[in-house]
C-alpha cells in the first residue's frame, strides 16, 4: 500500500507512477474523492458524537420540560450518530478498496515502457557454440528421458498437463540445487526457514498477490487458505503486526518452499518441458530493513543471484525491467535470464524486486526510527527455481554422447559425481 499521505501532497507523483505502469490515472481522481468523503464522513461523525456527549452532561443537570427536550434530541442524536457511523464505515471501505489498487511508486530509474522494454545491464558467460562441436544439441526434456530424470507423461496422467516427476538423478539434482542454495544463503547470512505453502487471505493481499496476479493463484475455497506462489508471501507475512527492533535490521531469511501457479493466460506457451509448470520448488531470498538501506539491499540480492547462477557455469544477462512489466509490490526489479541453446534466446531464471515498505504497510511491519514508528522495507530474490534451473544446466552442459557435465560446485551436493550419464535401456 502506498502512504496515504502521499495522496494529499503528492496525487500527481502517483497519477505518473500509475500511468508508467500502463494504468490510468483515473484511480487517483477516483481515490482522491473517496479520501474527502471519507474525511468529511469521519469529521461529521465526530462533529455528532462531541455533541452526543455534551448533551449526556446537560441530560444529567437539566429537569422538568428541559430534560425532556434534551432526551429528545439526545434520542434523535443517536440515529444520526449510527448513520453517520455507517457513512463513515462506507467511505472508509470504499478508500480501502481504491488504495490496495494502486501499485507501488515505480522509481524514476526504472525503464519506461512494457514486457519488451527491459534495459540489458550485463551480459555474463558466453554460450555455447554447439556447432563449432559438432552437434545439434538437445532440448531438456530429450536429455531429461535418456537420463532418466524427468517424466512428463506420468506427470500428466497423475495430476494434468504441466505436472511432472523428477526421477532418479533428477530427483537428486533437485535435492542437490536445493542444499546448495541453501548452504550459500546460509554463508551470507540469512537464515534458514521451511515456511507453510498455505497462507490465510490476509498475507496473499499483503504482499499483493490478491490484485492483478490473482487470477494466477490457488485457493482452498473450504478453508479459505491459498497455495503459495512463492516463499515470498509467508515470508513477507513472518512478521506482520510486528514493531522490529531497529538493531535486528536488517533482517534477511532464505525460505524453502513449493510454489504453485496456475499460468494463467499461458495456454500455448512453454508447453513441452519443465520450463512453464504448475509446481515447482524454489529458495526464495527475503529482506526486512531500513527504507534508506533498501536500493543497497536490492543491489546486495542481485549480486547473490549473480554469484549463485555464475557458479553453475551458466551464460546468462541482467535485466532491468520496464515500468509496465512491474508487480504490484515492487518499485524496481532486476531479473536474471540464462541462455536456453535449443530456443536461442535468454529465458527468465531468477527477479529480485524492492517492494520499499508497500507490503510492509499493508502488513504493519513496523520499527522504531529516529523519527517514530514507521514501516520498515522489505525486498525479495529467488536464488534458485528449481525446474528451470534444471532446464538450463541440461540444455548448457549437455555433451554429444547424451550425458551432462556437473558444474564443480554442484558436485559436493551429487556426491561428487562429475557426469550425468544416460541409463541404459
Amino acid at each position: 500500500m502506498i502512504d496515504p499521505r502521499l495522496l494529499r501532497t503528492d496525487p500527481e507523483l502517483i497519477r505518473r507512477s500509475e500511468v508508467r505502469r500502463g494504468g490510468s490515472g483515473e484511480v487517483v481522481d477516483a481515490l482522491l474523492a473517496a479520501d474527502a468523503e471519507r474525511r468529511s464522513s469521519i469529521a461529521a461523525f465526530e462533529e455528532l458524537r462531541a455533541e452526543q456527549k455534551s448533551l449526556g452532561k446537560q441530560v444529567a443537570k437539566a429537569s422538568g420540560e428541559e430534560k425532556q427536550e434534551l432526551l429528545s434530541r439526545t434520542k434523535q442524536l443517536a440515529a444520526e450518530v449510527k448513520q453517520k457511523q455507517a457513512d463513515s464505515d462506507a467511505a472508509g471501505e470504499r478508500f480501502n478498496t481504491l488504495i490496495k489498487q494502486i501499485g507501488n511508486i515505480v522509481d524514476d530509474v526504472v525503464p519506461d515502457g512494457g514486457e519488451d522494454d527491459y534495459v540489458v545491464l550485463e551480459t555474463i558467460g558466453q554460450p555455447r557454440d554447439f556447432a563449432a562441436e559438432g552437434f545439434t544439441p538437445r532440448d531438456h526434456l530429450e536429455i531429461g528421458e535418456l537420463l532418466g530424470a524427468i517424466d512428463v507423461e506420468r506427470g500428466a496422467k497423475v495430476s494434468g498437463s504441466r505436472f511432472y516427476f523428477l526421477t532418479g538423478v533428477g530427483a537428486q539434482l533437485e535435492l542437490a540445487l536445493i542444499s546448495y542454495a541453501m548452504a550459500k544463503a546460509t554463508e551470507w547470512g540469512f537464515t534458514p526457514i521451511l515456511p507453510p505453502a498455505l497462507v490465510k487471505p490476509t498475507a496473499m493481499e499483503g504482499t499483493g498477490f490478491l490484485g492483478q496476479a490473482a487470477e494466477d493463484v490457488y485457493h482452498l475455497e473450504r478453508d479459505d487458505l491459498y497455495l503459495v506462489g512463492t516463499a515470498e508471501v509467508p515470508l513477507a507475512a513472518y512478521h506482520s503486526d510486528e514493531i522490529l527492533d531497529p538493531a535486528s535490521l536488517p533482517l534477511r531469511y532464505a525460505g524453502y518452499s513449493p510454489s504453485f501457479r496456475r499460468e494463467a493466460g499461458s495456454y500455448g506457451k512453454d508447453t513441452r518441458g519443465i520450463f512453464r509448470v504448475h509446481w515447482f520448488d524454489k529458495v526464495e531470498m527475503f529482506v526486512y530493513c531500513d527504507p534508506e538501506d533498501a536500493a543497497a539491499e536490492h543491489q546486495r540480492l542481485l549480486e547473490y543471484e549473480k554469484e549463485f547462477i555464475s557458479s553453475l557455469e551458466l551464460p546468462f544477462q541482467v535485466l532491468d525491467l520496464a515500468a509496465g512489466d512491474l508487480g504490484l509490490s515492487a518499485a524496481r526489479k532486476f531479473d536474471c535470464y540464462s541462455w536456453l541453446p535449443t530456443q536461442g534466446r535468454y529465458r527468465e531464471i531468477t527477479s529480485t524486486s524492492n517492494c520499499t515498505e508497500f507490503q510492509a504497510r499493508r502488513l504493519s511491519i513496523r520499527s522504531r526510527f529516529d523519527d517514530g514508528v514507521a514501516p520498515v522495507a522489505t525486498l525479495n530474490g529467488t536464488l534458485v527455481a528449481v525446474t528451470r534451473v534444471i532446464v538450463m544446466l541440461f540444455e548448457n552442459h549437455q555433451q554429444a554422447d547424451g550425458s551432462v557435465r556437473v558444474p564443480e560446485a554442484l558436485r559436493p551436493y551429487l556426491g561428487g559425481r562429475e557426469v550425468l550419464e544416460p541409463i541404459k535401456r
